[in-house]
């Protein structure tokens, strides 16, 4: 046998009676907290959360990472998220593949190493231009413009997937 609860609003009885669920608009979900609405999600799976304080929002979908990668010298890729393959160049010079590609081509990667000797946070090796589903870079000594395989590697992406 099926069961159903039909309701608009779902709130604290016993407490306050200030936080709750309103599910009284159609196709959104409004959760609130001390009579703050604190997140809603609409029909789309758009779901936005109200920040630390209360002075802000952040769109889930694009507020967050959506491709990270820690790996050393290019061979060993320690942790990862959304990342099929790293391909490593030369020196330095990689490519991350994505699992999930990107919408378009406009998405933001950056990121940062670590070596013995010195330490980088520029993403350089633009000699080919990213795709929805990979880009290139590496990471030149500032010093000199030497490209060096690193100890830590880390890059991050965000965007928007296709």
């Amino acid at each position: 046998m099926v069961s159903e609860l039909r309701v608009d609003k779902i709130h604290n009885e016993g407490g306050d009676n200030d936080s709750g669920i309103d599910l009284s608009t159609n196709d959104q979900i409004v959760l609130k907290t001390a009579n703050t609405t604190r997140l809603t999600m609409n029909a789309t799976g758009q779901t936005t959360i109200v920040g630390e304080g209360g002075s802000t929002t952040t769109s889930v979908q694009q507020g967050l990472a959506k491709h990270w990668i820690h790996h050393d010298d290019g061979a060993t890729v320690r942790d990862s998220l959304n990342n099929s393959s790293l391909t490593d160049h030369a020196a330095g010079k990689h490519t991350n593949t994505f699992s999930n590609n990107f919408a378009n081509i406009y998405y933001c990667y950056f990121g940062t190493v670590g070596h013995e000797s010195y330490s980088s946070c520029q993403a350089a090796e633009n000699s080919t231009a990213p795709t929805t589903s990979a880009y290139r870079y590496g990471f030149p000594n500032h010093s000199n413009g030497t490209y060096y395989d690193n100890t830590y590697t880390m890059m991050a992406t965000h965007g928007e997937l296709a």
